[in-house]
């Protein structure tokens, strides 16, 4: 009887000791893996899309990190289910960051927190002016419906300066869940986008060109301002007496040359003056990382062209926005119909050598715009009907390049359709479409307003996806490439050096000046004010025009391959409707009744197997 009890006491010991033992072991582990992974980091995604990956570039940038990034995201209260999933991707997607870079910081805030209206209209107020836009979102509840202001977007801060970062990426005619989850796949890309622009030691320059005609800078008030949190914006001319080149040739010239005025002056110095003169102009060209060319509507001069040609073989990009038919809105209203024109710009063989062909037409489209017509009146006042107007098509993006993947839908107004041309080393990638009822019209085009009072013949829309923008990449080979110099400024540009064919370079090609056109209204005083690039003021619908030039100038001016994080598609994983209704009692047995009995199964094999267990140890 003592022997069994010692005996006991020494396995109640030797448990112990094991016990204290084996917490010991598993701490050490646990503090040695802990060591191990501070200096060896190791993440792993098991989603199918790897929805939790960063891409490389992104990666590189957070390491490179040296200071504070802080975002301060504006989803945080009582939210919609969706925006509640977009709140939680995006805080995911942050600590994602933090992972990879020690200097990522957030805070989540509820701009609606206060109780104060007044106060809440002020930071409504604040957060607009900071670039954010509201979002209204109309609920349904047992006591009836209210209205919920929502603010999808967040402030980045880095050393001082700030820009916004929209986090809803709204389209046209599609299901909410689909916009929720088209949102979430641009967070990577809009979150590193964001850091990039801020720290970046140099902007790249972006110019609007003048001296054609091209939009005044109050129709390109609203995308000029948006492109400056990003970029450095200007508006330059090839005149000699431009501005900005009169500052550059000031830094990089002697004396003699500062204290001269124009060309005729120049042209007093010696040839080689002249030269340099020309030299520095090219020089001064190629400062600028990409070029828009909005809209123009006189010819581009051999000059200028030579410029712009250079300019591209020296690795410069361009958004080319051109409108091959002369057709305005202004015209129709006070004349009710029109005509529309070709236009004669003197690029077309230019286009043609890089790989494009605008087309002499115009594009009518049964998915389109609608634009107030007058019906009638009551007294003095003109009453107003609002009808399609098949010359203003609306483009719903259906290709999944990352410059227009999952963007709201575009409005054009009069654009033309354009060819693709066989050259070689150059890659063409259609980006934009009219939808699959669409015709053209060969210039000269009647346009009359009358043509709304009636159905459109639906049988004549029978040319389907007509291009209207095409992204080329490439080598492209010189316009002025085997081809005799004219003139005193191309005998001068010889001294230069001309070359031939570009390097690697990309540009791209839109069938439509209007496309970055804003609308303006007057306000009470008689000020004219630009509009958001594409807000319609009659339909107060906005389209995906911003966004469409912003993606446009990113992509041609993003050397990384940082838009490609744009190009992640989350599949939506959603639960057949039709099949929940039908099989709605067995899916709540599984659900309820199954795991329940599993426990009991599983209760009555443990109590059988501990029953012989013991029932074996009582025999002996």
């Amino acid at each position: 009887m003592k022997k069994q009890k010692n005996s006991s006491l020494v396995k109640k010991k030797k448990l112990k000791k094991y016990s204290v033992l084996t917490f010991f072991m598993s701490l050490g582990i646990v503090l040695f893996i802990n060591v191990i992974s501070s200096f060896v980091f190791f993440r792993l995604d098991l989603t199918s899309e790897k929805r939790y990956s960063l891409s490389d570039a992104t990666k590189d940038m957070l390491t490179e990190l040296d200071d504070i990034v802080f975002f301060r995201v504006y989803l945080e209260g009582d939210l919609p289910a969706g925006f509640r999933r977009l709140r939680n991707a995006s805080k995911e997607m942050l600590d994602e960051f933090r992972a990879y870079s020690r200097h990522i910081q957030y805070e989540f805030v509820n701009p609606t927190r206060t109780e104060d209206p007044r106060e809440t209209q002020n930071i409504y107020k604040l957060l607009m002016e900071k670039g954010l836009e509201p979002t209204q979102v109309y609920l349904s509840e047992s006591s009836g419906s209210r209205t919920q202001v929502i603010f999808p977007g967040a402030i980045v801060s880095f050393r001082g300066q700030e820009i916004p970062v929209q986090l809803l990426n709204t389209q046209l005619g599609t299901s909410s869940q689909t916009v929720i989850n088209n949102s979430i796949q641009a967070i990577e890309y809009n979150f590193a986008h964001a850091i990039k622009t801020l720290t970046d030691t140099r902007r790249p320059r972006v110019a609007f060109l003048e001296g054609h005609g091209q939009l005044s800078p109050l129709e390109t008030a609203d995308i000029e301002q948006e492109l400056s949190h990003y970029y450095a914006v200007s508006r330059i001319s090839f005149a000699y007496d431009d501005p900005h080149f009169m500052k550059y040739i000031s830094e990089k010239i002697d004396s003699r040359f500062v204290t001269t005025d124009t060309l005729e002056q120049y042209v007093e110095f010696e040839e080689d003056m002249i030269s340099e003169y020309v030299r520095l102009q090219f020089d001064w060209v190629n400062t600028f990382d990409a070029l828009i060319i909005a809209q123009p509507t006189s010819p581009i001069g051999e000059r200028d062209k030579f410029l712009i040609d250079q300019y591209i073989m020296n690795g410069g990009k361009v958004l080319w926005l051109i409108d091959a038919v002369h057709a305005s809105m202004d015209s129709l209203v006070m004349n009710a119909s029109t005509m529309g024109f070709t236009k004669r710009l003197n690029i077309e063989d230019q286009l043609f050598k890089y790989g494009v062909r605008i087309n002499n037409n115009l594009i009518q489209d049964l998915k389109c715009a609608q634009v107030p017509l007058e019906t009638g009146r009551i007294g003095n006042q003109p009453q107003y009907n609002f009808f399609p107007w098949v010359f203003f098509p609306i483009i719903m993006p259906e290709s999944n390049h990352p410059v227009v993947s999952n963007l709201n839908a575009i409005k054009c107004e009069f654009v033309s359709s354009i060819d693709t041309i066989a050259v070689p080393h150059v890659d063409k990638t259609i980006l934009l479409t009219s939808s699959r009822y669409s015709r053209t019209l060969n210039a000269p085009v009647p346009i009359d307003l009358n043509i709304m009072r009636r159905p459109p013949d639906e049988r004549l829309f029978n040319r389907p996806f007509q291009p209207i923008a095409v992204l080329l990449e490439g080598e492209f080979e010189s316009l002025y490439k085997n081809r005799l110099l004219p003139d005193a400024f191309f005998d001068a540009a010889k001294h230069i050096d001309i070359k031939e064919n570009s390097v690697e370079n990309r540009m791209i090609v839109v069938s439509d000046g209007n496309i970055i056109r804003n609308q303006i209204r007057r306000s009470d005083t008689g000020e004219l004010i630009p509009l958001p690039l594409g807000y319609d003021r009659w339909t107060r619908q906005t389209f995906g025009n911003k966004d469409f030039i912003l993606n446009c100038i990113n992509y041609l001016c993003d050397d990384s391959e940082l838009i490609q994080a744009r190009a992640k598609e989350f599949r939506l994983r959603l639960l057949d409707k039709t099949k929940v209704r039908n099989y709605k009692s067995m899916v709540q047995v599984v659900n309820f009744a199954v795991p329940v009995l599993l426990v009991i199964i599983l209760g009555f094999i443990l109590f059988y197997v501990r029953k012989r267990k013991y029932a074996k140890k009582h025999v002996k």
